[in-house]
């Protein structure tokens, strides 16, 4: 028998995010779930890691065992199979492959991977010991890896100082075996923004003037998830990202204004 509430409306695509929890709501699994539900699309999750932080710091990290990660990867796929996942805050070589495993096990994919490794306050949130299992293990899976300038450096073995600099680092990550990079360059000097993607052998850059604001926590995480729930909906990687960069640009204009350090994003602004 037909189920009437099905097909009285259109059922969304379903992301999966892979990440960490913030307590303060800007960034991690929390920034992820908002930005998912601003695109129209079901967001699921799994916990990889307890935090305890606001907009001024890190304060304390528990990670969430693999055999509880590996089962919370395994009873999503099996029942709300996502159209896109992301990964963001894996915390540890363990952690980075188990995830791993289960993208493979449950043929996941479109995969966009966030190589969370440091938090906008500095705190790190990855073992350095786990750098190069990331790029071992995950950036070769990925359909698109967004580092920010230092992660760029860690995964590029290479300084990032400039928009030229961009350009090497995303060509030499990607040699890891990714599809396509974004290198952003949210940190790099100047008053004008600058972001790189890396596709297929193409570059295509995005100039535009900064924000003057100290509201941007979480953008990493929102920008992921931004291409991740494109993705589900059908974008291709390139216009993914475009809209990702000015569904992250609005957001931070929008920004409410909380918290005495980097305040959060307002996730609620128009995706399109």
């Amino acid at each position: 028998m037909t189920d009437p509430t099905r097909t009285a409306r259109t059922t969304p695509p379903i992301a999966l995010t892979i990440a960490g929890s913030d307590s303060g709501g800007g960034a991690g699994i929390q920034a992820d779930l908002k930005t998912f539900e601003a695109h129209g699309v079901f967001g699921t999750s799994v916990l990889t890691a307890i935090t305890a932080q606001n907009t001024e710091g890190v304060t304390a990290v528990h990670a969430v065992p693999t055999e509880i990660v590996r089962a919370q990867i395994d009873a999503v796929a099996s029942d709300l199979r996502p159209a896109a996942v992301k990964t963001g805050m894996l915390a540890s070589r363990a952690l980075i492959e188990c995830a791993a495993a289960g993208v493979d096990d449950h043929d996941l994919g479109p995969l966009v991977v966030d190589p969370v490794m440091v938090a906008t306050s500095g705190d790190r949130l990855l073992d350095r010991d786990a750098e190069s299992t990331l790029a071992e293990l995950l950036v070769p899976r990925a359909t698109v890896v967004t580092p920010n300038l230092s992660e760029a450096e860690i995964l590029a073995g290479r300084p990032v100082r400039s928009a030229d600099d961009m350009e090497a680092a995303a060509a030499a990550i990607a040699e890891h075996g990714a599809t396509s990079v974004l290198v952003k360059g949210g940190h790099l000097g100047g008053e004008m923004l600058v972001d790189l993607l890396w596709h297929d052998g193409r570059v295509r850059r995005w100039e535009r003037p900064k924000l003057q604001t100290r509201h941007t926590h979480g953008t990493g995480c929102t920008l992921s998830s931004a291409i991740a729930a494109r993705l589900a909906l059908g974008a291709p990687l390139e216009a993914a990202v475009d809209g990702g960069l000015a569904y992250v640009r609005r957001a931070i204009a929008a920004a409410p204004g909380l918290g005495a350090g980097h305040g959060p994003l307002r996730h609620r602004v128009p995706a399109d």
